[in-house]
């Protein structure tokens, strides 16, 4: 019987692989440090001594030359650690690797017929997010394809659909990478706006020109936040009750989209 390592699950199908014959160890933990981030959003210094059954001053330097690279952010003020922006960048690189637009295209199609307004896929690209595919509505008065088009992501109903899921080191990290230069009450602000988009499930963002985007966030079946979908219409046909309606249909898009990564 192979022996569980700390830290993995009991069925994990990492757990039965066979260890290298020159594994390296400090390697080993590293990569066995990282992987705790996977089902844990923040540890300590004593969870990671114990889990990797290294001594304490085994585990910060890891875990500094984890921060050095940026796969790892240590909040100072609680003494607890999260994922970084490079590990967060390998995620999504790694499902854009998947070729996630294909997957969703056929689903884009059929949510814009179902609503008959022009939807969107978007992912966060550096403090921004890129609309990676699209659906056009078929009336006459619609909101125009923006796939490739890149916008600041706390100024989007995606971005912010998005941003709602982020830890606040990330979402420090991902506005400066952005450079989002927010005053304190912009800050605060869009605080209340991620505050309010976790308690409802979607964000909603009113254009300067009289456009209204609904969006909800897509998570792959571990989790995993990998973009948003989204509506847009004129405002005149946005109003409380239509919203609803779209977020319900958004959301079962979503889910099925999510779905359909685990088989991708």
């Amino acid at each position: 019987m192979t022996e569980q390592r700390p830290g993995e699950q009991p069925d994990s199908p990492k757990s039965k692989r066979t260890k290298p014959a020159y594994a390296i160890s400090s390697v080993d933990n590293a990569l066995r440090l990282l992987l705790m981030f996977r089902d844990q959003k923040q540890l300590r210094l004593s969870d990671v001594s114990s889990s990797l059954g290294v001594s304490p001053s085994t585990a910060h330097r890891l875990l500094a030359m984890l921060v050095h690279y940026d796969f790892v952010h240590q909040d100072t003020g609680h003494g607890v650690y999260s994922a970084g922006p490079a590990l967060l960048d390998i995620g999504y690189g790694a499902v854009r690797s998947l070729d996630l637009r294909s997957v969703a295209e056929p689903i884009l199609a059929q949510l814009a017929r179902t609503l008959d307004e022009t939807v969107h896929l978007a992912q966060l690209e550096a403090g921004h997010i890129r609309y990676i595919a699209g659906a056009e509505s078929s009336r006459p008065l619609r909101v125009a394809d923006r796939t490739g088009q890149l916008f600041p992501a706390h100024q989007t109903a995606t971005g912010k659909a998005i941003l709602a899921g982020l830890e606040p080191a990330q979402l420090d990290e991902v506005l400066v990478a952005g450079d989002s230069q927010l005053s304190v009450a912009e800050r605060d602000e869009l605080a209340g706006q991620l505050a309010e988009v976790r308690a409802t499930g979607h964000a909603v963002n009113y254009r300067d020109d009289g456009v209204v985007s609904v969006a909800v966030a897509v998570a792959n079946p571990r989790g995993l936040t990998v973009g948003a979908i989204n509506a847009s219409a004129p405002q005149n046909r946005m109003s409380p009750s239509r919203q609803d309606e779209i977020v319900g249909v958004l959301s079962s898009a979503a889910a099925e989209l999510g779905a359909a990564l685990g088989h991708a």
